[in-house]
């Protein structure tokens, strides 16, 4: 699967959880860069993506993402 393809994947998912229909996601969107997305929405987020993709993260993993990009890399070496 390509980054691209998992990036696509995402956008709905990000939309869903934060409730905005005009929020757009790419690499370099971070927490800080998206109202709402706490440690809370961050657990829930994780959860979504790794039913999504049928995924399983492992907690070191989780520490070292810092930005979707991260996410849509470490996505495309599991799945």
């Amino acid at each position: 699967m390509t980054s691209d393809i998992i990036l696509e994947q995402l956008q709905p998912i990000f939309r869903e959880l934060f409730e905005r229909s005009d929020l757009t996601v790419d690499r370099e969107t971070s927490a800080q860069s998206v109202d709402g997305w706490d440690s809370l929405m961050h657990v829930t987020l994780i959860g979504a993506v790794e039913e999504h993709f049928k995924v399983r993260f492992a907690l070191g993993e989780l520490e070292e993402l810092m930005c979707v990009g991260d996410m849509v890399d470490l996505i495309a070496k599991k799945a």
